[in-house]
């Protein structure tokens, strides 16, 4: 299945209401429209809104999740495997990920006396009003733990300086018809 299909929720599912981000369930057998599937998650159409259904609830679209990227667990964690985690981050009203739509202003890497490393992201979103803020920060937050050699993750949303097209990537730029 893809974007512009329409399905019957073949269970209750919990969602989260987008621009707002409130926690709901939708009911089994409420017709949805998928209309963005990126980064494992899927964004609905239903009832007058839109909402992100998480990827563990895919069988409720009647869909098989996508499996979870590992790193080989003899790979070191680096800057660039943090860079492309976090380019499977997506806004989920938006299809350009948060790196492409220059989200994120800074990331680095701290070593941890105890072993692994610690990841510091600063990352901004394209509204100041944007209830799903909290939501698309713990999903970069969980991407980033996911790394082989990563202990902890932190994911700052931060307002300075405001975000603004001109940092979209030319990557992201060609993905929403901008040129």
């Amino acid at each position: 299945m893809s974007a512009g299909t329409t399905v019957k929720l073949a269970r209750d599912c919990a969602a989260i209401q987008i621009p707002v981000g409130t926690d709901v369930t939708l009911k089994a057998a409420t017709p949805v429209d998928i209309v963005q599937t990126l980064g494992g998650t899927y964004t609905v159409h239903s009832m007058g809104g839109l909402f992100r259904i998480a990827g563990q609830d895919a069988d409720a679209l009647g869909l098989t999740p996508e499996p979870a990227s590992v790193t080989s667990a003899a790979q070191v964690v680096s800057e660039q495997a943090v860079w492309s985690v976090l380019k499977t981050c997506f806004d989920p009203e938006i299809p350009v990920n948060i790196v492409d739509l220059g989200l994120v202003y800074d990331m680095g890497l701290e070593p941890l006396p105890t072993g692994g490393h610690k990841v510091f992201v600063k990352m901004t979103l394209t509204a100041p009003g944007c209830g799903m803020g909290p939501t698309i920060a713990r999903d970069a937050q969980q991407k980033i733990l996911s790394l082989h050699g990563v202990a902890d993750a932190s994911v700052e949303v931060v307002w300075d300086p405001p975000w603004h097209q001109s940092m979209i990537s030319a990557e992201g730029r060609k993905i929403l018809g901008l040129g």
